[in-house]
């Protein structure tokens, strides 16, 4: 006699099967609505970013000295440094929806006792985008401006567009590598990424973070790469420090 499987028991099995079932254009037509979505999000928060970009483009200037100590030489670089300051401040505002919708997209595919991790993530992960913004902001920021406009006692009035690139990309890929703790936690949780992987590949992070920070920099000089790779390579390894613990909690989960 074949015993019945309780409905409970068959929900079991079944969930999480949802995204094996769905072909391939269905999960491309399913990151092209995450993505539009995620995109629709940050345009309207970059456009109400209009109503006080111009006093972020002051907070900005503070750590030179004060937009006075600035200069603007073409005729379009307010325009663009303005915009440039409004779209950082609406990827702050609509980090949430990004995160979300981003993560979303892996949701149907999840256990619904793993979902609870990539909310976390969400939450965490805005808050620490925020935070490494604030770090890069007050502390890296004030040694690194002055050391660089003080090096070898040279008068020096920077230019608005290339002062503010550099800082708007230290205090983006910083909010970004503030992130990553807390994204590999959650990833190592899912059994998608593991601590050993992450741990013996940190020559080849070594190597991409050089390579970003080459691209990211609005100058080759080793200094400004350096004030990029060294937080963000310190932020790797505390990764792969919290990919142990998330192993260590699993394997008690399990036993």
């Amino acid at each position: 006699m074949k015993k019945k499987t309780s409905p409970d028991k068959i929900s079991r099995l079944t969930e999480g099967t949802d995204a094996a079932l769905m072909t391939f254009w269905e999960h491309v037509e399913e990151l092209r609505k995450r993505l539009f979505i995620a995109l629709l999000a940050l345009g309207v928060a970059t456009a109400g970013s209009f109503a006080f970009a111009d006093k972020v483009i002051i907070l900005l200037a503070e750590p030179a000295g004060s937009i006075k100590a600035l200069q603007s030489i073409e005729v379009t670089e307010n325009v663009a440094v303005f915009m440039r300051v409004a779209l950082l401040c609406g990827v702050a505002i609509a980090m949430p929806v990004i995160l979300y919708e981003l993560m979303a997209f892996i949701l149907p595919g999840l256990k619904r006792s793993e979902k609870r991790w990539v909310y976390l993530t969400i939450f965490f992960g805005t808050l620490f985008f925020l935070a490494g913004a604030a770090f890069a902001y007050f502390i890296m920021l004030p040694a690194s401006v002055t050391f660089l406009i003080n090096f070898l006692t040279v008068e020096t009035k920077p230019r608005l567009s290339s002062y503010i690139n550099f800082i708007t990309n230290l205090i983006f890929w910083l909010g970004v590598g503030f992130q990553f703790p807390i994204i590999i936690f959650a990833l190592v949780k899912l059994n998608i990424l593991s601590a050993k992987t992450l741990a013996k590949g940190w020559r080849y992070s070594l190597v991409i973070i050089a390579i970003l920070a080459a691209m990211i920099t609005p100058t080759v000089d080793p200094v400004n790469m350096a004030l990029l790779m060294a937080p963000l390579f310190v932020l790797y390894l505390l990764s792969v420090f919290f990919a142990f613990i998330a192993t260590g909690r699993k394997k008690q989960d399990q036993s």
